[in-house]
């Protein structure tokens, strides 16, 4: 069961009656924007809410029962008679996303919004790993059968449904489980290995990635086309006769071939290329039209729900106007985000104002959605962990720039739910004009802090979100005999490629979700996320101190360098690997003034620890995996995350955030290593202030469990009055 408070939700079940979506034409002019004529909106009275949303971000789907249409793989025979079509655990714990138990844990959140008397459920990008025909085949059926129960949905695109635009005959994946318990490569049939007639890779075009038109076409039941029941729905591009909503124009306007608009390498097209040229001081290059599938919808009367396409697939030098289809031609969406929606799909910036404008005028309750995050995500921790992580690290690319959330911001959205970075977080701004505007992160059904969040409005200017964690999940153990044959294999091979590879079994031990989860991240950080992302000397630290170690390390005061610490063994489990070799200063101490100096740190770290009601030694249940997997879950799940460290290690790590000097001493380097002459505390201490200053600002940010916004007096407050915090 799924533990939540108590939710008041009366959703009337509707029946859908859609159309599906047909293709598009690339040789079309390049359309002229308007934003779609309304009526003079009249003001009527606010609309208490009785409608709540489930927002489901990051399903990440793939069909673990699904059919590759394949002689020569069918995947791993079960004992009820069916075929597993799944990835291995390895491939699991070295990705940001399960492949395989997200499809339990899709269905146990939608039961339970169902069992909730939700009756909306949002679906903000990436509801599918790559959106193969096999598994958006798998999903529509879910969804299909839900629906039938009188749930409705509401897509919004991800990066990873479309992958690309236009469809992708080379895709595959390298990892599918075999019963002998080892890979198996699944390719489409336009993939080289097959064209060369590999007998070691299974070819079918299950397994291709599809493009916005044949998504969109099976798929079209689940707001990305009308449905007769709508009070309204439109898209960017929709112009009623009269300003008066139709459903048969909608349903004209609605295909994807009326919902396109033209990109250029250097920014949007059609009626905004002039002035982005004339800004630019020359002309865009490698335009071509592209489709734009946000919209629109009034499922029942007051509710307003703004689906937005987020994807921006920047022509790049590959890119060939004779063959605008080839997919090598465009630059993927994951990193684009909002950075280029707001330079890239000008339209639909326009567009976002004008709806917000007339929904704040027609007292609409506007919920907007899309698949990437419009602020900093880290609870403003960006640069903290730029300056100390290795480049690139926490995909900090990602974060979109503090112009695009001041351009976000201008067009008067109240609120917006996205995805994209798995995490669970809150963040808000409010501009120089008074635009008060919250981005609410849903976490993904498929990581540790699987969740997913509900949305209501409980007046006209305060919303209420809550966070439901999957925490138990039915069936969600059911795959585990099948990854018992990798793990045996893994055991038993000699190769140095499979030895590299294994795994703890313990995780197969798990008895719930939410353990399995954890678990699963601590194995995610050891086996990817420390090499991955942690400069040498921290990773180091990281992965052989404890919290003991840690706190006596914080009042370390010695002469005795890295280069020293082989001659004084024992005292502390770091070495001088990772550093550069200088030649040592006149003037030094012994070695073994390294255990006098310790003892009298040891002496410091036991009054921290009493004073704050520990003994020292408590401090050593945090583990070194412990505690790096608490900093990689924190960076994920914040609130979440140290409801689920507890008290009292929460209370310890304060009490590490508080231990180090005001001032380090700073960093000795020699070229971009630090050098071994550097005293054995200074780089402990000089870094993992940070790392500490870091996990504070994570676990101490915005609420993001249950909250309120109130949009009039421009705040967010927590609705948890026993939420843990680092403050």
């Amino acid at each position: 069961m799924i533990k939540t408070r108590p939710l008041l939700v009366a959703a009337a079940a509707m029946t859908l009656a859609l159309l599906s979506a047909c293709g598009s034409d690339h040789d079309d002019p390049a359309p002229v924007v308007t934003v779609p004529q309304e009526p003079t909106p009249v003001p009527t009275p606010p609309v208490v809410a009785t409608t709540s949303v489930a927002f489901m971000t990051d399903v990440h789907f793939e069909n673990v029962y699904g059919d590759f249409k394949s002689a020569q793989f069918a995947g791993v025979p079960m004992k009820d008679g069916r075929n597993a079509t799944i990835r291995t655990m390895y491939a699991e714990l070295t990705s940001t996303r399960l492949f395989n138990e997200n499809y339990f844990a899709f269905r146990a959140a939608l039961d339970d919004a169902y069992a909730k008397g939700i009756r909306h459920v949002a679906l903000p990008g990436d509801f599918s790993d790559d959106a193969q025909p096999i598994n958006i085949n798998g999903i529509a059926d879910i969804l299909k059968e839900y629906q039938a129960k009188g749930m409705r949905f509401f897509i919004a695109p991800g990066n990873h449904d479309p992958n690309e635009p236009h469809d992708d005959m080379e895709a595959g994946k390298n990892d599918f489980l075999t019963k002998e318990g080892k890979e198996q490569k699944v390719y489409a049939t336009g993939n080289a290995a097959c064209k060369a007639k590999d007998p070691t890779v299974v070819c079918t075009d299950e397994l291709m990635e599809q493009g916005y038109e044949k998504l969109v076409a099976k798929l079209s039941d689940y707001g990305f086309m009308p449905n007769r029941a709508d009070v309204l729905w439109e898209t960017p591009f929709s112009k009623y006769t009269g300003g008066k909503y139709s459903y048969d124009e909608a349903a004209t306007q609605g295909t994807l071939a009326n919902r396109q608009f033209e990109i250029c390498a250097e920014g949007t097209g059609g009626a905004y290329k002039a002035a982005g040229e004339a800004k630019l001081g020359k002309a865009y290059t490698k335009c071509t039209m592209m489709f734009d599938t946000s919209y629109l919808v009034e499922p029942v009367k007051g509710l307003w729900l703004l689906a937005i396409d987020g994807n921006v697939f920047v022509p790049n030098a590959k890119f060939d106007p004779a063959n605008p289809k080839n997919i090598k031609g465009f630059d993927g969406a994951g990193n684009a985000g909002w950075n280029k929606v707001v330079t890239h799909k000008q339209h639909l910036m326009d567009w976002i104002k004008a709806v917000s404008a007339r929904a704040k005028a027609e007292n609409k309750q506007l919920m907007a959605f899309s698949h990437y995050p419009t602020m900093d995500f880290y609870a403003n921790q960006t640069g903290a962990m730029k300056a100390v992580f290795k480049s690139g690290a926490f995909q900090t690319a990602r974060v979109p720039d503090a112009a695009t959330t001041a351009a976000v911001t201008a067009t008067g959205l109240p609120m917006h739910v996205g995805g994209h970075m798995h995490f669970n977080g809150t963040n808000d701004v409010t501009d120089a004009n008074g635009n008060f505007f919250v981005n609410v992160q849903s976490p993904s059904l498929a990581v540790y802090g699987a969740a997913y969040k509900i949305v209501s409005y409980k007046d006209k200017d305060t919303i209420d979100v809550q966070t439901i964690p999957l925490n138990s999940v039915p069936r969600f153990n059911e795959l585990f005999p099948l990854y018992q044959a990798e793990y045996d294999y893994l055991q038993g091979s000699t190769a140095s490629a499979d030895v590299a590879k294994r795994w703890d079994r313990a995780i197969l031990d798990t008895k719930s979700y939410g353990e399995f989860t954890h678990y699963y991240f601590g194995e995610l950080s050891r086996l990817r996320f420390m090499d991955e992302y942690w400069p040498c000397e921290m990773k180091e630290a990281a992965m052989n101190l404890n919290g003991r170690q840690m706190l006596i390390l914080s009042q370390l005061q010695t002469k005795v360098t890295l280069a020293q610490l082989k001659d004084a063994p024992g005292v502390l489990p770091l070495t001088a690997s990772c550093a550069a070799r200088d030649t040592a200063a006149a003037g030094g101490v012994a070695a073994t003034q390294l255990s006098s100096d310790w003892a009298a740190a040891t002496v410091k770290a036991e009054a921290l620890a009493g004073k704050a009601g520990f003994k020292l030694d408590d401090f050593a249940k945090i583990t070194p995996y412990i505690f790096y997997g608490d900093f990689h879950r924190t960076v994920y799940a914040g609130e979440l995350a140290l409801r689920d460290m507890g008290t009292e290690r929460v209370s310890q790590y304060k009490v590490l955030m508080a231990a180090f000097p005001a001032s380090p001493a700073a960093i000795v380097k020699t070229g971009d290593k630090i050098s071994d002459q550097n005293s054995v505390g200074v780089p402990f201490q000089n870094q993992f202030k940070q790392v500490f200053g870091i996990l504070k600002g994570l676990g101490s940010a915005k609420p993001s469990e249950h909250f309120t916004i109130d949009l009039k007096g421009k705040k967010v407050s927590n609705a948890n009055s026993a939420a843990l915090s680092f403050n």
